[in-house]
This record gives C-alpha cells, sequence and structure tokens, in this order.
C-alpha cells in the first residue's frame, strides 16, 4: 500500500509538473462554450458520445505522452530495480488518469445541464472507460521510445474507438456491437442521462469487469516484453 500511495503521489506531481492538469481544464472549458451555444441540442442523446470521444485524450492519450515521458527521461528503467511491482505501477496511472477524468467531466456535465443526470451510472461509465482506454495505451505505447515513432502509429490503434456510436446513433443496428469492448461504458454512461433495460445495466458492469481484465493482463505482458527484457521494441 505505501508503495502504492508513493507512485501515486510521483504520478499527480508528473502529470501537473507537465501541464495534463491545464489541458484537461482548457478542454472542459472548450466544450462548454462549445456547448452553450447550441441549447436546442438533446444533450441527453449526445454525452456518451461526447464523453466517449473526449476520453481517448485524458486517458489513452495521455497515458502514452506519460510513458514516454518517463522512458525518455529514463525513470521508467529506475523503477523496474525498486519493488514496485507492475501491477502497481499500472493502477496508479489508472487511478490518477481516473480521477482527473471524472473530476473533468463531472463539471462539464454540470456546467452545461445542471444536475439532472445519474451519477452512479456516469462514475461508473467514466471509470470503466478510462480503464479501458489507459491499459489499452500502455499496451500500444509500451513498444515505442519516443513521441515521434508513437504518434502517427496511434491514430491508426484507435480507429475502432468510435465503432459503437455507429449502432447508438441508429446507423447500423447489430447485436455485434455488444461485443466491442468500450459498448460496456456507453452503456453505463447512457443510463445516467436515459432509461436502460435492466439486463443492459448488467452486461455492462460484467462485460467492462472483463474486459478490464483482459487489457490489464495484456497490459503485464507488454511492461515485461517492450520495458523490462525490450523483446522486439520498436
Amino acid at each position: 500500500m505505501k508503495r502504492l500511495l508513493s507512485t501515486l503521489q510521483l504520478d499527480i506531481r508528473l502529470q501537473l509538473r507537465n501541464g495534463l492538469y491545464y489541458a484537461s481544464g482548457f478542454v472542459a472549458v472548450a466544450f462548454v462554450v462549445v456547448l452553450k451555444q447550441f441549447p436546442a441540442l438533446d444533450l441527453n442523446r449526445l454525452w456518451p458520445a461526447i464523453i466517449l470521444e473526449n476520453l481517448v485524450l485524458n486517458a489513452y492519450y495521455f497515458m502514452g505522452g506519460l510513458v514516454l515521458l518517463e522512458k525518455g527521461e529514463g525513470t521508467l528503467e529506475v523503477q523496474i530495480t525498486t519493488p514496485l511491482r507492475t501491477e502497481e505501477y499500472l493502477l496508479s496511472k489508472v487511478l490518477t488518469l481516473g480521477a482527473l477524468s471524472l473530476a473533468e467531466t463531472l463539471v462539464l456535465v454540470v456546467l452545461v445541464q445542471g444536475l439532472r443526470f445519474a451519477w452512479l451510472p456516469l462514475i461508473a461509465g467514466i471509470l470503466l472507460m478510462v480503464a479501458l482506454y489507459a491499459l489499452y495505451g500502455f499496451v500500444i505505447v509500451s513498444r515505442y521510445d519516443s513521441i515521434n515513432e508513437w504518434l502517427l502509429p496511434s491514430a491508426l490503434w484507435t480507429l475502432g474507438f468510435s465503432l459503437p456510436l455507429i449502432s447508438y446513433f441508429d446507423l447500423w443496428q447489430s447485436w455485434i456491437f455488444y461485443l466491442h469492448p468500450l459498448q460496456a461504458p456507453m452503456t453505463l454512461i447512457q443510463a445516467a442521462f436515459e432509461t436502460v433495460a435492466g439486463w443492459q445495466l448488467v452486461y455492462a458492469l460484467l462485460y467492462g469487469a472483463l474486459w478490464v481484465g483482459v487489457v490489464a493482463w495484456l497490459s503485464r505482458r507488454a511492461f515485461y516484453r517492450f520495458v523490462i527484457t525490450k523483446q522486439g521494441a520498436r
């Protein structure tokens, strides 16, 4: 527990020093300003899509930037020689990015439409989405050593992120979208603003937890392969 608490403090300082909190705040203000210009929009319908796309920055890209920064400074390699466990390193990143994303998103929603939403499913959906984005982000970024190497391929690695929106906006309805990992947190966020069936909530919690377990396992393997042994790193 002490190792985790110390790592959390270090991650918060690292994120603050590198302007992640300011960037997140700027994005939130920009969203508020833009959304306020369209009072006729049915935001209850749009919030899941807005949050889905916004958290790509807060979780996936912030995770990538932090890992590459630590690689560049040599601090990631130093951590290998400490008692810090891989899961503690990853958990610290997920928790700190989750707290940042949760604060930003809640402020954004409250400023735009007040308190007319269900808190618990929104919080659960945000944290679940951040965990999926951040851990997946580590799986991808761990094989690169610089921003230049990672940035262009990262766009290809994120192509599938928005696929659940196809079903959400009725462009094409199919059960197959329920297999997509991000459909689970999308459903929870939707439940914060609209009524969803009980089975959908059960699906979202169980399927979301399953995928968090999958990407957590993949991220631990990636840490061992690309950070510790440096096998196949680009």
